[in-house]
């Protein structure tokens, strides 16, 4: 059993390095898409791969699960900005700055609703899988279940139930 929790925090603590290292190469690129993010994340998996921070296959296992968590991230934005750009309908504002804002934002908003609807289903977490910290909501039940920090989604503490949705 301690062997069993020491793998899962060496594997949190890797999908924090890939994290860290994806961020890092977004950040310094010039392009801000999804093909830049995916690219970001190939590249961090790489370096971190020939680094021997962890095989081949668990950097590609470590990926999928950093991607899946960017994607969430992705739709949360999507939901924010879709309550920012009903709070700022240019209806309500009248010209000006904020209304030109309101405008960005639907577009913005658009292009998001876009991305989500492609990704929903890659967005349901399963116990034993790799996520950062954040709330799950067990699909069974609706149990809230917190995690403070990157681990392994556990089952449902009220259902046993496996499938999760995550906000943060």
């Amino acid at each position: 059993m301690e062997n069993n929790d020491q793998d899962k925090g060496r594997m949190a603590e890797q999908y924090d390095k890939l994290a860290s290292k994806f961020n890092e190469l977004y950040l310094a690129g010039k392009e801000r898409g999804r093909e830049s993010m995916s690219a970001a994340l190939d590249k961090a998996r790489e370096q971190l791969t020939t680094l021997g921070e962890f095989s081949a296959e668990q950097g590609e296992e470590l990926k999928q699960y950093l991607a899946r968590d960017l994607d969430q991230t992705i739709s949360n934005a999507q939901q924010l900005g879709e309550e920012a750009k009903e709070r700022l309908h240019p209806s309500r504002l009248g010209a000006g700055a904020l209304a030109s804002l309101s405008t960005v934002l639907e577009l913005t908003g658009n292009a998001l609703r876009s991305l989500s609807s492609k990704t929903k289903e890659a967005l349901t977490y399963r116990t034993g899988e790799m996520t950062s910290a954040g709330t799950l909501t067990c699909q069974a039940c609706e149990q809230k279940v917190q995690l403070k920090k990157t681990g392994h989604v556990p089952p449902c503490p009220k259902c046993n139930g496996i499938l999760f949705n995550k906000g943060y």
